[in-house]
């Protein structure tokens, strides 16, 4: 990996190469200068480990599924997202629900065997996504692991031994453009092991902050929340960033609150904070909860979980969002063209 994108944080703002982001930029009298816009894609480095759930995730027009074709065809779209203003994207080691919400999970993907050491196959997908959004100046959130799968650890050991390969693996590769999220949504009450619940998710993000590589150079790191929670003020004392998640908040005056209370709860200190999973829309509306966030000067990120969420047969037209799999990472629908027309409009990107 080159290591030719750097990220840094400097108060609430992110820098690449140590320049902030959107330089100069304002929208609407609000700074834009600094935030870190994003796109969930968690399922990017997807695979179906379970023999007996694996054509769930067929492609319509080769009737299979493809790993090395999901990471492939992402790694050719991130230029198109690019070119719209998009700096981040957030991939997870153990994915995301590929029917949007899903209640139960028999499916399996893990980065991860049993007792926590990383499987090679990901590694080399994650690999491709890293080193294209490294080439394009973009950062990767990469979260480690996603409740309904945390399970396939074999015990608290196989969590700290996961967290300390991908950090360590990371370190080795130089990897500069990354933020580790310890857990997509730490509150649910479907995590097994303990240390991946609320109480106790600081201990990782303080192991996280104690794994050094060369010349002392660490990764950044935080856990992100269900939809309208805070952060704790246990998660807040030791994290780099906020992260936050506004699922289910469908007025942006309370995505606005939502932040406005985060940073109140951070008292004095300043970090920046990111809603990196959001499925509210209404983009060709004058006010809503990307605006909202922007306005309280908080990044944003795109969850797109698809009109069929929550059921299998609905990806068969191969047009659902970003987490459904199979994914098309196209902007082929009306709530993505309209996304990244708002992207491009904000960024002030032509």
């Amino acid at each position: 990996m080159a290591g030719q994108t750097r990220l840094a944080i400097e108060g609430e703002r992110f820098l690449l190469n140590d320049a902030p982001t959107y330089p100069g930029r304002t929208y609407r009298d609000w700074p834009i200068e600094g935030l870190l816009l994003n796109v969930r894609a968690v399922n990017a480095i997807f695979d179906a480990l379970n023999p007996e759930t694996r054509d769930r995730w067929s492609y319509p027009d080769t009737g299979r599924w493809e790993p090395e074709r999901n990471v492939r065809e992402l790694c050719e779209q991130l230029p198109v997202w690019r070119e719209h203003g998009l700096l981040a994207v957030t991939v997870n080691l153990q994915g995301g629900s590929p029917e949007g919400y899903s209640k139960r999970q028999p499916w399996q993907n893990s980065g991860f065997t049993p007792v926590g050491t990383l499987r090679h196959d990901y590694l080399v997908r994650l690999e491709r996504v890293l080193d294209t959004a490294d080439r394009l100046g973009m950062v990767v959130i990469l979260g480690l692991f996603y409740f309904g799968q945390d399970e396939r650890l074999s015990d608290e050991r196989a969590v700290t031994r996961a967290v300390d390969s991908t950090v360590e693996w990371l370190l080795d590769q130089d990897c500069a453009n990354v933020i580790i999220e310890i857990d997509n949504e730490c509150d649910v009450p479907r995590y097994e092991h303990e240390i991946l619940q609320p109480h106790r998710v600081h201990e990782l993000i303080e192991r996280v902050r104690g794994i050094s590589g060369a010349g002392g150079r660490r990764l950044l790191v935080s856990t992100s929340y269900r939809g309208g929670s805070i952060p704790s003020e246990r998660v807040l004392a030791v994290a780099d960033l906020a992260l936050v998640h506004a699922n289910g908040v469908t007025d942006p005056a309370v995505m606005a609150w939502l932040i406005e209370q985060t940073r109140r709860r951070l008292g004095t200190r300043r970090i920046p904070i990111v809603v990196n999973e959001d499925d509210h829309f209404d983009f060709d509306r004058p006010w809503n909860n990307m605006l909202a966030a922007i306005s309280r000067y908080a990044s944003w990120g795109f969850f797109d979980a698809g009109p069929g969420s929550g059921g299998a047969g609905a990806r068969g037209d191969y047009v659902e969002g970003y987490q459904n799999v199979p994914v098309n990472w196209g902007i082929n629908t009306p709530t993505k063209r309209a996304f990244f027309a708002l992207l491009r409009e904000i960024t002030g990107c032509r």
